[in-house]
């Protein structure tokens, strides 16, 4: 039976750690978003070690579950040497992952910049930095704005995830309250309910930035 006064209790201990998971998010798609675009522009590259090293990434990426990524980067590169805190190798691994999605968003962005607009800038003689700065980006990105955003909400509610290596996020707070209490209900049931308040908070937000645009 679902217990309010219990309910009441726990909710400051997880809204406590609703920055965790919001702040693994924004950061795992800053890097997703940097990394995605490093990514596009090795794929269209024509220098053909580059694409094809770029096509590798990217593939075996996205072949691959982004839990056994998280595990590799936590659990193994230790053995390597190399040993990061569970939170910045939470946000790798997100990083990591969802960058090999975004660089074929950009690239399909890229890719559907009509070719005059490529001649139009050799013609005022830009330079490649110039053409890409002032013409190619900014209409190759502002179509795919709303699927990074649809990304960004799949990113965080992947967030859970990252409580496998110990990073202490909302889910992990949760059930933590639950093997303490033996009351799992209150505590997964609000944990949920907080997913969906912020997934539905940060759609609206995706929303009037793609309407922002469709106005510039």
């Amino acid at each position: 039976m679902w217990d309010w006064e219990f309910a009441y209790s726990i909710l400051p201990k997880l809204l406590k750690v609703v920055d965790v998971t919001i702040e693994a998010t924004l950061s795992g798609f800053v890097l997703a978003a940097l990394l995605g675009m490093l990514l596009a522009f090795g794929r269209r590259s024509k220098r053909k070690p580059i694409a094809w090293a770029s096509g590798l990434v990217v593939e075996f990426i996205r072949s691959t579950p982004l839990l056994i990524q998280l595990y590799f980067l936590y659990f193994a590169l230790p053995f390597y040497g190399i040993s990061l805190p569970a939170f910045t190798v939470g946000v790798i691994g997100l990083g990591l992952h969802y960058s090999t999605y975004l660089s074929e968003v950009y690239r399909a962005g890229i890719e559907n910049v009509p070719r005059g607009q490529w001649e139009a800038a050799i013609a005022l003689n830009f330079s490649r930095s110039q053409t890409w700065m002032r013409i190619i980006l900014p209409q190759a990105i502002r179509p795919v704005v709303p699927v990074l955003g649809n990304y960004l909400i799949t990113m965080f509610k992947e967030t859970p995830l990252l409580s496998t290596i110990t990073v202490v996020e909302l889910m992990q707070t949760a059930k933590m309250i639950g093997s303490q209490s033996f009351r799992y209900l209150e505590a997964f049931t609000i944990a949920g309910f907080l997913f969906l308040l912020l997934s539905y908070l940060s759609a609206i937000w995706v929303r009037r930035m793609e309407l922002r645009l469709e106005q510039k």
